[in-house]
C-alpha cells in the first residue's frame, strides 16, 4: 500500500513538475528497492509496510544530521533542501505520538510484557517497535524505557 501511494506520488509530482517532490520520492522508491534486496539476500521477504516505515525513519534521521551540518557550515539553501525533503518524507509516516502519549504507551507495554529490570529493556523496546513502529522516535522511547525500568 505504501509503496503504491509513493509510485502514484512521482506520477503526480512528475505532472505537476515539482522537481524537488519528484526527486525526493525517487530517492526514496531506490532505497526501498535497496532494502528489498538487501532482504532478499538475507534470505528474507520484500519489507512490509511496517518495516518502511523504519526506512523511512532513518532517512529522515540522516536527512537532520545534514541539516545540523549545514547549519553549522553557513550552508543554508542545503539545509533547506534538506528540510524540504524531510517534510515530503514524514507525509508518507503515521502521525507522531506526543510525548505524553509515549510516556504512557510505555508504561502500559511494561506491565503487559512483565518488565522488572533494566534486563527486560530488549523486550519492551521490540514489543513498542512491532506495535508503533513510525509512530514514536525509539531513540528518545529507549531512554524513556531506560528510566522507567531503573526506578
Amino acid at each position: 500500500m505504501l509503496r503504491e501511494n509513493i509510485n502514484n506520488a512521482v506520477k503526480d509530482a512528475m505532472r505537476a513538475k515539482d522537481e524537488r517532490k519528484l526527486s525526493t520520492l525517487r530517492m526514496v522508491n531506490s532505497t526501498i528497492k535497496n532494502a528489498d534486496i538487501e532482504a532478499r539476500g538475507q534470505g528474507k521477504p520484500p519489507l512490509s509496510d511496517g518495516d518502511l516505515l523504519g526506512v523511512f525513519q532513518k532517512m529522515i534521521k540522516q536527512r537532520q544530521e545534514s541539516v545540523e551540518l549545514y547549519d553549522k557550515g553557513g550552508r543554508a539553501e542545503l539545509a533547506d533542501q534538506e528540510r524540504a525533503e524531510i517534510a515530503i518524507i514524514q507525509s508518507y509516516l503515521p502521525s507522531q505520538m506526543s510525548e505524553d502519549e509515549v510516556k504512557a504507551t510505555i508504561a502500559a507495554t511494561i506491565a503487559e510484557s512483565g518488565a522488572v529490570g533494566i534486563k527486560d529493556m530488549g523486550k519492551v523496546i521490540a514489543a513498542l517497535k512491532a506495535k508503533y513502529a513510525g509512530q514514536m522516535d525509539f531513540g528518545k522511547a529507549s531512554g524513556l524505557v531506560k528510566a522507567a525500568l531503573t526506578s
